[in-house]
């Protein structure tokens, strides 16, 4: 028995009916049996593999339609061969890169068969000498074609292909689908990656659409420009020459492929732009944005004029509750006021028959100066004494005898310094709690009248400001006190204590303007009165009438007459004649002895200040 080679078994036996009872085996051999072993590791059956086999014959066996190209060969120039189109070489120019690799050698073997130039010899063809011949350009297009990196290379400087981008404007958006369509689909050749999406048509949904521009924005393309270098790297002498060339190459490559990606980019972009569903779609995003707006403006409209309408509420109930209130407040306000004013008028009816107690009685005087004194306590107790002790005091006084009146009227005194007495000390000892953690020796040292008068004269002579002021001032009291011990951080120390105590600092200064207008009006009133009948052409002031009878006026200098002074030595330089007399003049309150003595006192403060700063900086 036979095995032949498209049996379905991989092991046949067979035993004869012969005479002879031995078994004859037959095993596949060749390439029958590398034929058993590809249908054992894909587990196909005989039937399956003779189907496969008969179809890959049938496709290799397609014919291909000839094409008469010798008037093109004729023509072609063979150093020139990089210019040449290798598939219209072949006969290839309808398939072009749809060819497959046996249609190529196909081709390839009828050319040779056709054009070699020994066959074209026989038929008494001229033939060129050796590489002149245009038979070089069909070995190069099958070199080039042959080649799958080579091919790839031409492949993506096909010059049958278009590289046009359809513009946009309006013909391409009325036919988008005829204009876009084709040029993705030829475009599409270049994809690495398979299957790429088509275009699709008006009713694709927008999800589609968006895969599709989202492939060609991220586009991978495989077309490469290396069959366009201008010169072979392997043409180069040496190493240095060949780099040289591949680097030139590589640029030109580089700036090729950039011009490819932008035109690809312009590509989708004039699509996008187009696009019927994608423009249809943004109009539906753009009502759905505004309808969203909208509603969300009424929204907020909404919600704005409830917020409105609670505030407004709100707002009046507040002024409701406002009025009632300010009307209870003022109608509080209408009794206190009426209580103050009825105890206004009883204080004042209480001082006026306190003021005229005392003035029926003498003022409990018996001379001029104890009835002044007295006038100025009888204010006092009627501007510091309460109501209920007012009545008390006008009580007692009014149905005693004068001597027990003036008795009454003492003692209501003495109680009234001694409570501001005891009020002071109040406050003196909270001053000394309050800095009782900070004082330092300063504090504790006694400060003498000339010392603390030399002080605050410093003080106000050398302000804030001026550099080491309290040293400087604690030389200016050493020099006008030579008893006094006291340091800078003393003088500080003083300086905020009488600060502190400013108030009854200002009460003592006022005690002591008022004793002096009392001694002026006093010295006024022994005057002589002037005759009965003459009128004075002028009145003049304290400080003038001083100044006429006692040619000086003790009285210390104000600011007006220290501006006036200043000014008047300004105009009236040492070198004029009669220059205190002049400057006398300018100063009606002041003598020509009062100016001289000022200006001697000033030029000694400027010495004194100038020395007390020297001090500081030689100590340094």
């Amino acid at each position: 028995m036979l095995l032949l080679p498209a049996a379905e078994d991989a092991v046949t036996s067979v035993t004869t009916s012969l005479s002879a009872p031995a078994k004859v085996t037959f095993e596949p051999a060749g390439r029958w049996f590398e034929a058993l072993r590809l249908r054992r590791r894909h587990k196909h059956s005989l039937s399956h593999h003779s189907l496969q086999s008969s179809s890959s014959e049938e496709s290799d066996d397609e014919e291909i339609e000839e094409e008469d190209n010798t008037a093109l060969l004729q023509g072609l120039d063979p150093k020139e061969w990089k210019q040449q189109d290798h598939y219209a070489v072949l006969g290839l120019s309808k398939l072009r890169y749809k060819a497959t690799e046996n249609q190529i050698k196909k081709a390839y073997k009828s050319m040779v068969l056709k054009h070699h130039p020994d066959k074209r010899k026989a038929r008494g063809l001229k033939v060129g000498d050796g590489e002149d011949d245009y038979f070089t350009c069909i070995t190069r297009a099958y070199e080039i074609l042959g080649n799958k990196t080579k091919r790839r290379s031409f492949d993506s400087v096909d010059p049958q292909f278009d590289n046009d981008v359809p513009p946009a404007d309006d013909e391409s958006k009325k036919n988008f689908f005829l204009v876009f369509g084709p040029v993705f689909e030829r475009n599409s050749r270049w994809s690495n990656r398979r299957n790429a999406p088509s275009l699709g048509k008006d009713s694709t949904s927008i999800e589609d659409v968006n895969k599709f521009y989202s492939f060609w924005y991220d586009f991978d393309s495989w077309r490469e420009y290396s069959y366009l270098d201008e010169e072979e790297k392997e043409k180069g002498e040496n190493r240095e020459e060949r780099r040289w060339i591949e680097k030139q190459n590589k640029a030109a490559r580089q700036r090729l492929k950039k011009e490819e990606t932008a035109r690809i980019r312009q590509l989708v972009d004039n699509a996008y732009a187009c696009d019927p569903r994608v423009i249809r779609y943004r109009e539906e995003e753009k009502e759905k944005k505004e309808a969203q707006k909208r509603a969300k403006k009424e929204a907020a409209r909404q919600k704005a004029q409830e917020e409105e309408r609670i505030k407004q509420e709100a707002l009046e109930e507040e002024r409701k509750k406002k009025e009632k209130e300010e009307e209870e407040a003022k109608a509080q306000a209408a009794i206190i006021k009426k209580e103050k004013e009825a105890q206004k008028r009883l204080i004042k009816k209480e001082r006026k028959t306190l003021r005229t107690v005392a003035k029926d009685m003498n003022y409990f005087a018996d001379t001029e100066d104890e009835k002044v004194t007295n006038m100025a306590d009888v204010e006092r107790l009627a501007d510091q004494l309460s109501l209920l002790q007012l009545q008390t005091l006008n009580e007692s006084m009014a149905g005693d005898e004068g001597s027990k009146a003036k008795e009454v009227f003492s003692e209501a005194v003495q109680e009234l310094n001694k409570q501001i007495e005891e009020e002071k000390q109040r406050h003196l000892e909270a001053l000394q709690k309050q800095t009782g953690g900070d004082n330092s020796q300063g504090t504790k040292k006694t400060w003498s009248e000339a010392e603390i008068q030399c002080m605050i004269k410093a003080v106000n002579l050398f302000p804030a400001g001026t550099k080491e002021r309290w040293e400087v001032i604690a030389n200016f009291i050493h020099q006008h006190v030579p008893s006094s011990n006291k340091n800078a951080k003393d003088v500080l120390h003083r300086a905020k204590e009488l600060q502190k105590n400013d108030v009854f600092l200002k009460q003592n200064a006022d005690k002591r303007a008022f004793e002096n207008f009392e001694k002026n009006v006093k010295s006024a009133n022994v005057q002589a009165k002037p005759k009965e009948g003459v009128v004075s052409e002028r009145f003049e002031s304290v400080g003038e009438q001083q100044v006429r009878e006692q040619g000086t006026n003790p009285a210390p200098w104000s600011p007006e007459e220290q501006k006036l002074l200043e000014q008047a030595l300004k105009s009236f330089p040492a070198s004029t004649p009669d220059r205190w007399d002049k400057i006398c003049e300018c100063i009606s309150t002041r003598s020509k002895k009062d100016c001289m003595k000022r200006y001697k006192e000033l030029v000694e403060m400027v010495k004194a200040k100038k020395a007390a700063q020297d001090a500081v900086s030689k100590k340094k």
